[in-house]
């Protein structure tokens, strides 16, 4: 489909499921044309569904995790010749289990590879462009993860911290500029996220979830609102995220223990 230059230019990463697929549902159904990117395969059929709200998709398969996929992805980017009107950096991904004893070191280092440096780094390329021209939105994924410490998810949940204080820091920075920063932190939601992270036997993992479409739209809604942050999904999780900021830290690693301890761990 070519392009429609009178679209709005969107671009989503880990866009092939999950909260990725439903925010860049959003940003369609809202007459954005997309430059989606995902690791999988998934990400053509992503990229064949969105093209039914009748505006241009382009798709990437990249491993964001790898410096050289993030300019190879910014380089696609460059080449639509279209400006960047907001883009949602949502690539993610967890490592459930004992960080010492449950763990594969190549796994914790994925994840900080590609939630916490492939963000920063694309970020970067794409904000100077922004900030350039004036204007711009940008959508990170956090977590209400990011208010405590993640008991067997640690580095996934540190992770998730630096997320959100990096946007609220650089959201603060780009004040005047004509870019707006919003940090999106759900709960836990129904995607393939507890099953990739080897969560399948935990009870958060095992418990009920937020729909995805319902925690991409509240993080549309507030993007477009310029919002610095939303809490989406179920009462709980604004609950949760308020508390986590009342409790002791150790309080809080207690709490995550009971939610992510793997089953197997307890016999």
């Amino acid at each position: 489909m070519k392009n429609n230059t009178n679209n709005s230019f969107a671009v989503v990463t880990g866009a092939s499921s999950g909260i990725g697929l439903e925010l860049a549902k959003q940003f369609a159904q809202h007459g954005f044309d997309l430059l989606i990117v995902a690791e999988n395969d998934e990400i053509e059929d992503a990229a064949t569904s969105l093209e039914s709200y009748s505006v241009s998709v382009e798709q990437a398969q990249i491993d964001l995790a790898n410096p050289e996929g993030v300019e190879e992805f910014y380089e696609m980017i460059r080449q639509t010749g279209r400006p960047v009107d907001a883009i949602a950096l949502n690539a993610g991904v967890g490592a459930g289990g004992d960080f010492v004893r449950g763990t594969a070191l190549e796994d914790d280092l994925n994840v900080i590879d590609l939630n916490v440096r492939s963000t920063v780094h694309l970020a970067k390329l794409v904000l100077q462009d922004m900030v350039e021209r004036g204007q711009g939105r940008v959508l990170f994924t956090s977590s209400i993860a990011a208010t405590m410490p993640g008991t067997f998810n640690a580095v996934y949940n540190a992770s998730k911290a630096f997320v959100q204080s990096f946007a609220q820091a650089i959201r603060n920075e780009l004040k005047d500029s004509g870019v707006t920063v919003t940090a999106l932190m759900p709960g836990a939601t129904d995607t393939n996220f507890f099953h990739r992270a080897d969560m399948d036997d935990t009870k958060v993992g095992s418990g009920e979830k937020d729909d995805p479409a319902d925690v991409a739209k509240t993080g549309f809604e507030a993007l477009m609102a310029g919002d610095d942050h939303v809490v989406a999904g179920s009462f709980k999780n604004r609950v949760q995220a308020t508390m986590a900021h009342v409790l002791p830290d150790t309080t809080n690693a207690e709490l995550h223990r009971k939610q992510a301890e793997p089953a197997s761990s307890k016999r």
